[in-house]
């Protein structure tokens, strides 16, 4: 099973799930930006990723700098607050998978994920070659 916390509006989020999609799987797909996040839900993320909150907060395109985030004294406690109330400042995707779980920028970090890679040769969204003609991973 794999599942991806995504957010549809987001070209990253969108070029991994194509990538676990042409791979021939068919994951769970969470719209955190509509779902919102719970507390321990990014915690155990977090902490199976190996991310800390601060690594894990989007900071560009996300209302982080507005809100005060980005300055390094705001502890991980008020970040988790803040994702909760505002889910969009959470970096995306995060995919989880039997291989592990990670936070997929860029978009191709998500075949370190999957046991079967989508058919060669296969570009991202933006036109750039990620797979070969031979399969093999030029990124």
């Amino acid at each position: 099973m794999i599942v991806i916390h995504h957010n549809p509006q987001c070209g990253t989020s969108r070029n991994v799930l194509k990538i676990i999609q042409d791979a021939g799987y068919s994951p769970v797909v969470i719209d955190y930006i509509n779902d919102g996040w719970t507390r321990n839900q990014l915690q155990a993320l977090f902490a199976a990723a190996n991310l800390t909150p601060r690594e894990a907060l989007r900071t560009s395109k996300s209302p982080a700098e507005e809100l005060g985030l980005l300055d390094l004294s705001v502890s991980d406690e008020a970040l988790l607050d803040a994702m909760q109330q505002h889910p969009v400042l959470v970096n995306r995707p995060i995919v989880c998978s039997a291989k592990g779980v990670k936070l997929c920028r860029p978009s191709e970090a998500v075949l370190d994920l999957l046991d079967t890679w989508p058919s060669g040769p296969y570009f991202k969204e933006d036109g750039e070659k990620i797979i070969d003609e031979a399969g093999k991973r030029l990124i």
